[in-house]
Formats: C-alpha cells, sequence, structure tokens
C-alpha cells in the first residue's frame, strides 16, 4: 500500500470567548458551521461537493451540540447534503485527534479532501440529571454541570485517579518541584506574548471573527496583568501550601478551528499552495492524576516516527491547560528550546474551548511553518484521565 502524502492547505479559526461572554449567545453548531463557512470560502477554486468528509472533535456534547455536531456544521454551513460529518471526543485532544483521523483516512486514500477541527461553548454547556431508576422519585435529584471535568463518576474507579484537573496539576506540581513563582512567571508571559503577536497581526490569516459578534481578538487575554495582580489570588484547589491558580491555569472558553486537509490530487484543485505537511502522530496513555504529563511520551513517539528530534523543532505548540502541567511537561525534554514553544502565547492567555483546541494548536503550527518558510513544527496536548496527544507537522 502507498501511503500518500497530507497536506494541510489552510487553517482557520474563531477569536476565542471567554465563559459567559462575547460568543456565549452562539451555539456550538454554529460556532463550528462559521469556521466550516470561512475555511471553504477561502478557497475559492474547491468544488465543497469534492469534499469526502468532516470530522470535528467536541469534548462535551451535552449540549446543543449532542446530534453530530460535525454534521450539523456541514448542513448549517450551507455544504451540499452530500457532504458527511463525524464526531469524535478524545476529551482536550478532540480537536487534534479530529485532524489526526483525517489525515489518516487521507494517507490511506480513502478520501482526497477533508475538512476537520473542533467546536466547544463552555458557556453553553447544560446542566443534566441522571435518570432515575424508577419513575416518579419523591426525594431531591442531583444536577451535573457538563462545563468541564468529572461528573457521575463510576464508584469503581479508585479515587486517586478521580481527583479534579486542578488537584493534577498540583501533583505534577509537587513531582517536579515547579513553584507558584515560577507558574505566574510563565502565565505572565503567555499573556504578554498573546497581545504582542495581536498588535504585530500575526493571527491576522488565521482568525475569522463571527459577522454580527464583537469580538475580534482572543478575549482571555489580559495585557494588563503583572507579577503582583497574579500573586495576590489565592489557590483553587488546595487551600493550604497550594500553587494553582485561576491567575496560571487556563480560563474556560468558547470557540471553534477547522483545517482543510489534501492528498496531491486534492491540492490541485485548490489551486493553493500548502501551509504545511503532516508527517507523523502518537497518542499514549498515563496515570490519569498526572494526566498533564501526557504529552511527554506522545510528543517523543511522534518525533521519532517522523524521524526528528526535540531539538531541531522550529515550532511547538504546546496546549497550557495549567502552568503547572505545561513547565512539568518542559522540565522532561531539556533539549528543547524554550524559545521555541507557544511563541504567540498559550491556552492561558488564549483560552481553552476544549473540542477546538487540538485543531487551534494544529492551525497554529501550520501557520507559523508557513510564515517562517521551512522547518518542523509539533502540536501536543495532555487529556484529562490521563492520555496525551502529538502531531508533527513540517514544511
Amino acid at each position: 500500500m502507498t501511503i500518500r502524502d497530507v497536506y494541510v492547505v489552510d487553517a482557520v479559526r474563531t477569536p476565542v470567548g471567554r465563559f459567559g461572554g462575547a460568543l456565549s449567545t452562539v451555539r456550538p453548531d454554529d460556532l463550528a458551521a462559521h469556521v466550516v463557512r470561512s475555511l471553504v470560502g477561502r478557497t475559492p477554486d474547491l468544488d465543497p461537493a469534492r469534499i469526502d468528509d468532516v470530522v470535528f472533535g467536541d469534548a462535551n456534547g451535552a449540549g446543543e451540540d449532542n446530534r453530530d455536531v460535525a454534521r450539523m456544521a456541514v448542513l448549517l454551513a450551507g455544504l451540499p447534503v452530500s457532504v458527511p460529518g463525524v464526531t469524535v471526543n478524545r476529551l482536550c485532544g478532540s480537536g487534534l485527534e479530529a485532524v489526526i483521523q483525517a489525515a489518516r483516512a487521507i494517507a490511506l486514500g480513502d478520501a482526497s479532501v477533508m475538512l476537520a477541527g473542533g467546536v466547544e461553548s463552555m458557556s453553553r454547556a447544560p446542566w443534566v440529571l441522571q435518570k432515575p431508576e424508577r419513575a416518579f422519585p419523591a426525594g431531591h435529584q442531583q444536577m451535573y454541570s457538563t462545563t468541564l471535568g468529572w461528573r457521575m463518576t463510576n464508584p469503581q474507579m479508585p479515587p486517586e485517579w478521580t481527583v479534579s484537573l486542578g488537584e493534577g496539576a498540583e501533583l505534577v506540581a509537587d513531582r517536579h518541584g515547579v513553584t507558584r513563582e515560577q507558574q505566574d512567571a510563565f502565565a505572565l508571559a503567555s499573556h504578554r506574548k498573546a497581545a504582542e503577536a495581536w498588535a504585530e497581526g500575526r493571527y491576522d490569516d488565521e482568525v475569522a471573527p463571527l459577522p454580527g459578534v464583537a469580538l475580534t481578538r482572543d478575549e482571555s487575554i489580559r495585557d494588563d496583568t503583572s507579577l503582583a495582580a497574579l500573586a495576590r489570588l489565592k489557590p483553587s484547589f488546595r487551600a493550604d501550601g497550594g500553587t494553582v491558580t485561576a491567575g496560571n491555569a487556563s480560563p474556560l472558553n468558547d470557540g471553534a478551528a477547522a483545517l482543510l486537509l489534501t492528498d496531491e490530487e486534492g491540492l490541485r484543485a485548490t489551486g493553493r499552495e500548502p501551509l504545511a505537511r503532516i508527517r507523523a502522530s502518537a497518542v499514549t496513555g498515563i496515570e490519569p492524576q498526572l494526566f498533564g504529563l501526557g504529552p511527554v511520551e506522545a510528543v517523543r513517539r511522534a518525533l521519532a516516527k517522523a524521524g526528528r528530534d526535540l531539538a531541531g523543532l522550529t515550532v511547538f505548540e504546546l496546549n497550557e491547560a495549567f502552568a503547572a502541567q505545561a513547565l512539568g511537561c518542559l522540565a522532561e525534554w531539556p533539549e528543547l528550546d524554550p524559545a521555541v514553544v507557544n511563541p504567540r502565547g498559550g491556552a492561558i492567555a488564549i483560552g481553552h474551548p476544549l473540542g477546538a483546541s487540538g485543531a487551534r494548536l494544529a492551525g497554529a503550527v501550520a501557520h507559523q511553518l508557513a510564515a517562517a518558510g521551512s522547518g518542523t513544527g509539533v502540536a501536543a496536548l495532555c487529556i484529562g484521565v490521563g492520555q496525551g496527544l502529538a502531531l508533527v507537522l513540517e514544511r
């Protein structure tokens, strides 16, 4: 079997909205439809009927995104009804999983043109009730938020596996001796890099604001924050000796992102030069409570498949779920140049709309490789319940 080259022709995303912010009035299926519509509109030579499939990541799926949001995006975006769509869930890695699955279909010859991306509206994630075991219960019923984290946990799961995401970040900080001061400094750098990148127009080619929504820049970036301001925040998960705060963790967010992937034949149909080429991917598992270190081995394996190493990277987009988690991963990659990591800011500043983040990272790497003219890039995320996911791209 011949393995085909897979090209990233284009990548687009929404500005990322804050929880309860500018995008909170927009349904997740409409967010997904917007990036699909925008992506197709940016390649007018491509006949939309040539799209073999649309793969979207979505970590929640309990609300307005419940009915295969990828297919809903296709229909709402006005694509031909012949274009199918499938939704995948690998929690925080869902958007990157969508890209990997779409790339795999092209590489194996099952498709020529694919759209892949992700979406999440954490603002609109509903509260849910478990169905009672018998009709008309007399007592009070528990309501669960589907915004983030564990709910309706299986009692057979060991309690050390089901700690909160924030406590998991504290455990990584404990393991690697990551201090509160280091986390706050990392968070401040994320905000400053993101603000600078926006001011310099480095996001102009990949962000498509929604019509009628007053949001043209990522909403969670705090240009005016400082180490002193971050130091005043109380620990969020450990009252005694905690280091993880709202300031050195990613916020709750809304947003969507999508990429156009093709083989050689599909590339000719677009009439465009690709941004980058997909080389390899890897997924790994780790103890659930140490989920933050999930990317460590996934990145190593993906780079080994691509015949590349950390020392030779041009750009590395590492999702900043928590500063403690990101710093823990970086401590295990001593050969990696910190200057290539999230040069335009990361999720602490930009935001982390769960199902969309992986697609945002992959698109960001592709755009940065195109701007550089050549090189190797990596997109990687930690994943709740103990997984890591990584993708290698080249130009």
